[in-house]
């Protein structure tokens, strides 16, 4: 187990955009607060489209550098991935918006940027990274990436402000177990010290990462000369570098002087994931046929198994009519009872006058 966390950072403008007159676009930050330590970098957008790139930057590491240090444990302890990229990207275009109110700005795209970022709490550990650049892990053993560069055959990249930039996200949640450092990098210094063929991470990390035993100070001035002169300062074209490494006290480093510096290039072939979804295609639409086959032959009873309460339904009442033959029998025997009931009343009558002549005779 580490015994502290020594955070830092450094960014600086290249030569290339020295010689356009542009400003940086990259961004870095790196704090601890709460109990979390993070280490966030950013990188502009280059492009005339882009305008704006370097304050979207400037906003997005500033903004989850905050809202990790603020809501770490919800966010980790969240077992929906999907939610926690959706809400990360959600607070970035919240912040966006306020920018583009405040430089009225048409369109968010304007603040493109791509986004990396590590944060670590007791042991836990949550990486994130959409867009290129690279993260490496360090430990006792060596140096290897955690997350690769993301780009297509065109070199085209994923950003923040993409209209489903949560769906590009790389997330992972894990713990710092035999974790040595974590260095955090955009392109510009990415393709000096990272081998994407190979997928070799060169030991110069290792020995950036290992001056931060000295301190914040000592640290980030080591990366300051060595990006300065080494990586910018070796070429005219050199794009804006930003690096920021986390430092776990107190744990093994590797042997950077075994560790190799060279590697052969990946055996790969011409396959596409996009091929791999387009052969699949039609044994899924055969597979949901059988599915929706079975599920129409499950038994009644079971199709009858509700999910929720069934009301009980009252009967309606209807008005049940008679057969004409029992109308017709009911309707004679009321004629001959109204017949015998007069003829009665008629003797009764009778008997009464007959009595009474009797009785006056």
């Amino acid at each position: 187990m580490y015994s502290g966390i020594t955070v830092g950072c450094f960014t600086t403008i290249g030569n290339k955009h020295v010689s356009r007159g542009t400003p940086c676009e990259d961004a870095s930050c790196a704090v601890t607060r709460n109990g979390v330590s993070v280490v966030c970098i950013a990188d502009g957008a280059g492009g005339k489209q882009y305008t704006d790139a370097r304050f979207g930057s400037k906003c997005a590491v500033d903004t989850i550098a905050s809202v990790l240090c603020d809501h770490f444990d919800a966010l980790y302890a969240e077992n929906r991935e999907a939610a926690v990229r959706g809400y990360l990207m959600a607070k970035l275009r919240v912040e966006f918006s306020k920018i583009m109110d405040e430089r009225d700005l048409d369109v968010i795209d304007r603040l493109s940027c791509t986004l990396l970022f590590a944060a670590v709490k007791d042991r836990r550990l949550m990486i994130g990274h959409i867009g290129d650049g690279l993260i490496a892990r360090i430990s006792s053993s060596g140096v290897s990436p955690f997350t690769m560069p993301q780009n297509d055959k065109e070199g085209k990249t994923f950003f923040v402000t993409a209209a489903h930039a949560d769906n590009y996200m790389r997330l992972l949640k894990t713990t710092v177990d035999d974790c040595h450092a974590i260095a955090l990098m955009t392109d510009g210094v990415q393709d000096s010290v990272y081998n994407e063929e190979a997928g070799l991470v060169k030991p110069v990390v290792v020995k950036l990462a290992e001056t931060f035993s000295e301190g914040r100070e000592a640290g980030e001035a080591a990366l300051k000369d060595t990006v300065e002169k080494f990586i910018v300062g070796g070429s005219n074209v050199s794009d804006d570098a930003s690096i920021g490494i986390m430092y776990f006290e107190g744990t093994s480093a590797p042997d950077a002087g075994a560790l190799e510096s060279s590697a052969d290039k990946f055996g790969t072939s011409d396959e596409s994931f996009k091929d791999l979804s387009v052969q699949i295609k039609p044994e899924l639409v055969k597979a949901q046929e059988i599915i929706t086959n079975k599920k129409a032959e499950e038994p009644a009873e079971a199709a009858e198994t509700p999910s929720e309460p069934v009301k009980e339904e009252k009967p309606e009442l209807t008005e049940v009519k008679e057969p004409e033959e029992i109308k017709q029998g009911k309707t004679k025997v009321s004629k001959l009872s109204v017949a015998v009931f007069c003829i009665g009343l008629l003797l009764a009558v009778v008997g009464i006058v007959l009595f009474i002549l009797s009785k006056a005779g």
